[in-house]
């Protein structure tokens, strides 16, 4: 028997698996699917119902009239609700941004200063100064020039942001533009991006000596002073061959003169400290032995650590001898404290901190602790004297605070030899050590004025003098146009904090640890009054100073606005 043949409808198949998802259900009218042609292919374009209001006559249409890309606007035009009679502040305005000009009449170092405390968009184009070949600046010859420079100033003990400054001034006097120098404790480095779709061109260099030669500083900074004069023409080659010959240079002074001039300063820190003429030879003799070992020790290729103790031990034993010998007219305290005046380390503590209050807090920590181990040696070499004068029954008295305030004269004059004999012992031009001796004699009678006339804190009274001596050393720099460091470090020898670190170790070394904790706390707190007093006075100096910056006297820089977060 055969089956009755149904419709077409009853023909399909029921199962929900064998229909699709998209075929209307039955009962829905079904409409003319339209041509693949006529659907638009931008989905930028706008639905269909929706009005369209033309675009003017300045608006560029991607096709012709008739299809859907008309819809489609240039991403360059403006707003329908913009007005160029009313324009709204978030648009730059028609005459484009603010241009920076620098004044050609300001230092290098400010100038570049400046330019890396601009944002990369607002820097202007750089200017050469020097004229480069037909083919342009030799790239990785500019670059390896500037390492090399910034090698010679980190090792000299300049500061972070000023090797920044001066390796930015190279590159950009040789017309290289878009270069970012980074500066570190160990690590120099430069990139130089040609153009946004060139790859960039890194070059870096590794610090591993260091030398405190400001002479040689001061010649590293004619040099760069010279390459970014325009009045003056110094090719790629003429640089490298100057750069060699103070590489070269043999320092100004020998080693005898450094061991004299270790002793000079030792027993004008004596006599500064209330000693007489046979204080000053015994402590002169205490540290000319130090440092005679010291080098015994540098020949013998021992770290910095242990050459420290070693110069440490010879001025604490002379004191000790002092006493056991019971000379009534001799302070062991003022022989003590006179050696270790020529061994604090305050060239690194104040470069140290000068980079952290400038934003460089790697290389700040890195120097920081370097000063720490340097502070460890003199303290491990002092307190094994001083321990062993105890166990032979040394009588040294912790009380005998060696203040003398009938001498003002003579205490002037110590600390101008002081000065002098640091001058000589950071190795710095003969031109500039008068400045320095003057530039500490100010320091230690404003010191002396504040704290023992005044009866001010001795800490306040020491950041004052120390801020005195930076403005000083700012001013004496931009008029020799050289780096500032010479005027500086030797006029802050008077201020070290050398009674208060040799009580310290003294009450440690008897056993009294609450005390000596409590000296040595002064002693720090003395140190980082020295170095922010000094970096203080040195940025109070620029603002006294035509700063470059925007047309209309724009307002200086700042190093940083994050405010910590």
């Amino acid at each position: 028997m055969v089956a009755e043949q149904g419709g077409p409808e009853d023909q399909k198949p029921q199962s929900d698996e064998a229909r699709s998802a998209f075929v209307p259900p039955a009962g829905v009218e079904r409409h003319a699917a339209a041509p693949e042609d006529d659907h638009p292919t931008s989905e930028f374009a706008i639905p269909a119902g929706l009005s369209h209001e033309s675009q003017g006559p300045g608006a560029d249409s991607a096709s012709g009239p008739g299809t859907g890309s008309d819809t489609i606007g240039s991403a360059f035009a403006p707003p329908r609700t913009y007005s160029a009679q009313h324009s709204p502040p978030a648009f730059t305005p028609a005459h484009g941004s603010p241009m920076i000009r620098l004044t050609k009449e300001a230092p290098w170092q400010d100038r570049m200063r400046t330019m890396l405390r601009m944002p990369v968009a607002e820097r202007p184009a750089p200017e050469p100064v020097q004229k480069p070949d037909e083919t342009g600046p030799a790239v990785p010859r500019v670059l390896d020039l500037t390492l090399r420079i910034g090698e010679l100033l980190l090792a000299g003990g300049e500061g972070a942001e000023d090797v920044e400054a001066a390796m930015f001034a190279v590159t950009r006097s040789y017309g290289l533009d878009r270069c970012e120098p980074t500066v570190t404790f160990t690590l120099l480095s430069i990139s130089h991006q040609p153009s946004l779709v060139d790859d960039p061109v890194t070059a870096s260099r590794t610090v591993r000596r260091r030398a405190t030669d400001y002479t040689r500083l001061a010649a590293v900074f004619r040099l760069i002073d010279d390459i970014t004069t325009e009045d003056v023409e110094v090719s790629l080659e003429e640089a490298y061959r100057r750069l060699a010959e103070i590489r070269r240079n043999r320092h100004p002074y020998s080693g005898w003169v450094l061991t004299l001039a270790a002793g000079g300063l030792a027993g004008a820190a004596s006599v500064l400290l209330g000693g007489g003429p046979l204080v000053f030879l015994v402590a002169a003799a205490g540290a000319m032995l130090g440092d005679r070992l010291a080098w015994l020790c540098a020949g013998r290729g021992l770290p910095e650590f242990y050459q420290f103790v070693a110069a440490a031990m010879p001025p604490a034993a002379m004191g000790v001898a002092l006493t056991l010998t019971h000379w009534s007219d001799v302070r062991p305290s003022a022989v003590i404290t006179g050696g270790l005046f020529a061994l604090l380390p305050g060239r690194a503590l104040v470069a140290g901190v000068q980079d952290g209050l400038t934003g460089f807090y790697i290389t700040a920590a890195a120097r920081l602790l370097e000063v720490m181990y340097l502070f460890i040696g003199i303290v491990v070499g002092v307190l094994l004297v001083l321990y062993l004068g105890l166990q032979l029954g040394a009588q040294l008295n912790p009380e005998a605070r060696f203040v003398a305030h009938d001498r003002p004269v003579v205490q002037i004059l110590a600390s101008m030899a002081l000065c002098f004999a640091f001058a000589i012992l950071l190795q710095q031009d003969r031109s500039t050590v008068l400045a320095v001796t003057l530039n500490g004699g100010v320091a230690w009678v404003i010191y002396g004025a504040m704290a023992r006339t005044g009866h001010i804190s001795p800490v306040a009274a020491t950041a004052t003098a120390a801020g005195l001596v930076g403005l000083f050393g700012q001013l004496f720099s931009r008029y020799r146009y050289t780096s500032s460091l010479p005027f500086i470090t030797a006029a802050i020898g008077p201020l070290l904090p050398g009674s208060a670190t040799y009580f310290g170790l003294l009450a440690v070394a008897q056993g009294r640890v609450n005390a000596g904790l409590a000296s040595l706390s002064t002693a720090v707190a003395t140190a980082l009054a020295i170095a922010i007093g000094v970096n203080l006075g040195s940025e109070i100096s620029r603002l006294f100073m035509r700063v470059p910056g925007a047309v209309g006297g724009a307002n200086r820089r700042a190093a940083k606005r994050t405010r910590g977060f």
